[in-house]
């Protein structure tokens, strides 16, 4: 049985954690990422902590897919390139739940190159439970990615979870016995996807500091 772990903040691989969370974020500073909202079947609806997360941001998208209730993995995939190219260029970091988690793994397989800076995978449902994972990658996922599972998740056992965590270099947390880490289960507000999501921003920020430090000193010297 996978160990049960419950840090204070999901961090993705070989980041530190990020601030606390704060109160309703704007527009986030000039070439931030902006936060892409991928829910599962059904569409996460107004209790479920995706939609809390959206409200939060001014600038997150939405993934909104044509049939909620039907989960066809290219088809979902799709949705996602189309709302990235119709949203414009720039940066992003998603988070996805449940069968959204299985459409953006398959998105990034197709498009390595995509603008998703970093990826936070809550509750992925089993892929085995729809025939698709041998459609899936079976290998990193070519940004720093965060699983977050739970130990009696009806979706995904705690030790698959920990597997496609392997598989897709994702570090990994198990929140305990929380199942589908949905409305149902308890999560409307859900602060730790939000310091997630506040940390990956600050990473973000840090990595540009050398760019217009490079930018300056160059300035300077003509």
């Amino acid at each position: 049985m996978a160990a049960v772990q419950t840090p204070p903040i999901p961090t993705s691989a070989g980041h530190p954690a990020g601030p606390a969370v704060g109160a309703l974020s704007g527009k986030p500073p000039g070439g931030a990422p902006r936060l892409l909202i991928i829910p599962g079947l059904y569409d996460s609806g107004p209790a479920h902590w995706q939609s809390w997360l959206e409200q939060q941001y001014r600038d997150a998208h939405r993934v909104r897919q044509r049939d909620f209730s039907h989960p066809d993995l290219d088809r979902w995939s799709e949705r996602i390139q189309g709302r990235l190219e119709n949203a414009g260029e720039g940066e992003w970091i998603a988070v996805a739940h449940s069968f959204g988690c299985l459409a953006l793994a398959h998105y990034l397989r197709q498009h390595p190159d995509a603008p998703i800076r970093e990826a936070l995978l809550v509750a992925p449902a089993e892929p085995d439970k729809f025939g698709l994972a041998e459609r899936l990658p079976h290998q990193r996922l070519g940004r720093p990615t965060s699983l977050i599972a739970s130990q009696n998740d009806p979706w995904m056992s705690a030790a698959s979870a920990l597997r496609w965590a392997t598989r897709w270099g994702s570090s990994y947390s198990n929140l305990g016995l929380v199942g589908h880490i949905n409305a149902e289960s308890g999560f409307g507000p859900f602060p730790l996807a939000k310091r997630w999501v506040e940390a990956a921003r600050g990473r973000a920020a840090r990595d540009r500091r050398p760019e217009r430090a490079s930018i300056l000193e160059w300035s300077f010297s003509i």
